[in-house]
C-alpha cells in the first residue's frame, strides 16, 4: 500500500465528517476509491495452482486515475508509445500559464475552464504557426498536457506542449520549416491566448466572473528550443499524464497529524522540507482531482487520432524539407522491465505461478476462464 494511500485511511473518515457535505462529488468519489483500493471492496481476484491444491486470494485495485496505487505502469506505458510517435528535426516545448489572479475562478469553473484553458492555447499555436512570419504551416501538429500543481502542491493551472519546429502546407502538401531555434515569440502566443480565452468566457457567459484585473495581468507563455531532444521532455511530461500530484518519496513522515513533504524550488537544487496538516495535506492533494471524464492530454492537427497523415508520411515530409533532419526510425522506447509476478500469485508451496481462476466483484463472479483456456494453463 502506498503512503498516500495509508495517510487517507488515516484521516480521511474524520475528513469526510469535517466537510463531507461541501465536498465536490469528484473529490469524495476519489476518496472512496482510494479507501476502497485492495480491500474485498474493490473485487477480488481468485488463483489457483496446477501443481498442488493451493489457492490464493488478491484484492483488486480501484482503477480511479487519482488513485496512487493503480497508476504506476500507465506513464511508463503512455512514454513508450510517444516515442514510437516522434518526429525527426528540432521540437519546441511551450508552457502557457494564466495569471496568478484567475486561479481561483478557475479552480471554481474546472470543467469549463480546463477546456477552455486547451482551445484558447491551441488556437493560439494554430494561429501563430500558420502565420508565414513565422512559419506558414496551416496544419501542424502537437500535444499538450494539463498541469495544475507546484512543487508544494499549491494550486497552479498550466498547459504545456510538445510542438515539432514546422507543420504542413495543405495547398503544397510540403512541409514548413520554422528552423531549430525559433518558433514564435511568446509575446505573440501570450496575446493570442488572452483573445481567445476571453472570447471563450464571453460566449460561456461566464466572462463577467472572471476578476478584471487578470485582464490586464500579463499571460506568461514560455518558449524553449528542446532541439532533437524531444526524449528527456517526454520523461519529464510522463509523470504529469497519469501520475497523482505527488509521490510517496517525497513524504518525509507522518507523526501527530503532520505531514512533512519534500520539494526543491523552482531553478534550485536544494531540498527543503514542508509541513502540512493532514487536513491541509488532503485538501492540497484533492484540489487536482479532474473533472470526470476530463482528458488532461490532447492532440492536435497531424498528431491527431482522426488524422488521415500517418507519422511515417509526416517525417518522410520533414525529411525532404530539411537536410539537416536525417531520415530516422523513432527513438527506441525503454525496454519494459520484466514483469515480476507479485507475491500473491506464486504458490507458497512449489513457487510456480498461480493460474487466476475468478475474479469477484460486488459478490458476483465477473471474470472465469473458458475451459478451453483453463484446459492450456493445464498443460503448461
Amino acid at each position: 500500500m502506498s503512503t498516500i494511500a495509508k495517510i487517507f485511511r488515516r484521516y480521511a473518515p474524520a475528513y469526510l465528517e469535517e466537510y463531507g457535505d461541501r465536498l465536490p462529488a469528484e473529490h469524495r468519489k476519489v476518496i472512496k476509491s482510494i479507501l476502497e483500493c485492495r480491500t474485498p471492496s474493490a473485487g477480488v481476484a481468485v488463483y489457483g495452482c496446477n501443481s498442488c491444491p493451493e489457492k490464493r486470494i488478491a484484492y483488486l485495485g480501484c482503477g480511479n486515475r487519482h488513485c496512487p496505487n493503480c497508476q504506476q505502469d500507465k506513464s511508463r506505458q503512455w512514454l513508450n508509445r510517444a516515442l514510437e510517435q516522434v518526429l525527426p528535426g528540432p521540437h519546441f516545448f511551450v508552457t502557457f500559464t494564466v495569471p496568478q489572479e484567475l486561479r481561483r475562478f478557475i479552480r471554481s469553473n474546472q470543467r469549463l475552464a480546463y477546456g477552455a484553458l486547451f482551445k484558447a492555447t491551441s488556437e493560439a499555436l494554430k494561429v501563430s504557426l500558420a502565420n508565414k512570419k513565422y512559419c506558414g504551416a496551416d496544419h501542424p501538429g502537437f500535444f499538450g498536457v494539463l498541469h495544475t500543481w507546484t512543487r508544494q502542491l499549491e494550486y497552479h493551472p498550466h498547459v504545456h506542449f510538445v510542438v515539432p519546429g514546422g507543420g504542413l502546407d495543405r495547398d503544397s502538401k510540403l512541409w514548413q520549416s520554422t528552423g531549430s531555434k525559433y518558433l514564435v515569440p511568446g509575446s505573440v502566443l501570450s496575446a493570442l491566448f488572452k483573445k481567445h480565452f476571453r472570447a471563450l468566457m464571453k460566449t460561456a457567459g461566464l466572462f463577467d466572473k472572471v476578476p478584471t484585473v487578470a485582464w490586464s495581468k500579463k499571460w506568461v507563455v514560455d518558449v524553449q528550443a528542446v532541439g532533437n531532444n524531444t526524449e528527456g521532455i517526454l520523461k519529464y511530461l510522463a509523470p504529469y499524464v497519469f501520475r497523482v500530484a505527488i509521490s510517496d518519496s517525497r513524504i518525509v513522515s507522518d507523526e501527530n497529524g503532520l505531514i512533512t513533504i519534500k520539494y526543491s524550488p523552482s531553478g534550485s537544487k536544494e531540498t527543503k522540507l514542508l509541513p502540512l496538516r493532514a487536513f491541509e495535506f488532503m485538501r492540497r492533494f484533492l484540489q487536482h482531482v479532474l473533472p470526470t471524464g476530463f482528458m488532461k492530454i490532447r492532440y492536435y492537427g497531424f498528431m491527431s487520432p482522426a488524422s488521415t497523415q500517418t507519422r511515417e508520411a509526416v517525417a518522410a515530409m520533414v525529411c525532404l524539407a530539411d537536410a539537416e533532419s536525417p531520415i530516422l526510425v523513432p527513438p527506441s522506447p525503454p525496454k519494459p522491465e520484466p514483469l515480476a509476478i507479485p507475491q500473491a500469485h506464486l504458490c507458497e508451496c512449489c513457487q510456480k505461478p498461480m493460474v487466476l481462476l475468478q475474479v469477484w466483484k460486488r459478490n458476483r463472479v465477473v471474470y472465469e476462464p473458458t475451459p478451453l483456456l483453463t484446459a492450456a494453463a493445464n498443460r503448461q
